[in-house]
């Protein structure tokens, strides 16, 4: 198994970060819209304990869906990086901004 680099290390910590906390948002976001039109119909006493379940369940759902999007993306990224164990070779970068290549 081969060893990991520091900056591999931090991409991944930072990918993870990234994961979690779009997945809070998206989370919080999908139990307000479940739960917000249930507040909006309800007369006087509240909420029941069907839409707080139906809206925690989807929020879960959604987190989870959120943060296995983004890491299996990332964990694809890295392997079509990589094509018969070789890094391609990116095309040179032009000279100067706005020209298209050095010899324009």
């Amino acid at each position: 198994m081969e060893q990991r680099s520091q900056a591999d290390r931090d991409a991944v910590t930072v990918e993870i970060g990234f994961a979690v906390l779009t997945g809070v948002l998206f989370a919080g976001a999908a139990f307000a819209a479940v739960c917000v039109p249930a507040l909006l119909l309800a007369s006087g006493g509240g909420v029941g304990r069907g839409p707080v379940m139906t809206a925690t369940v989807v929020a879960v759902l959604v987190f989870l869906g959120r943060v296995v999007d983004v890491l299996w993306r990332f964990g694809r990224r890295d392997v079509e990086r990589e094509v018969d164990g070789r890094v391609p070779v990116l095309p040179d970068q032009p000279s100067q901004p706005g020209r298209t290549s050095p010899d324009s």
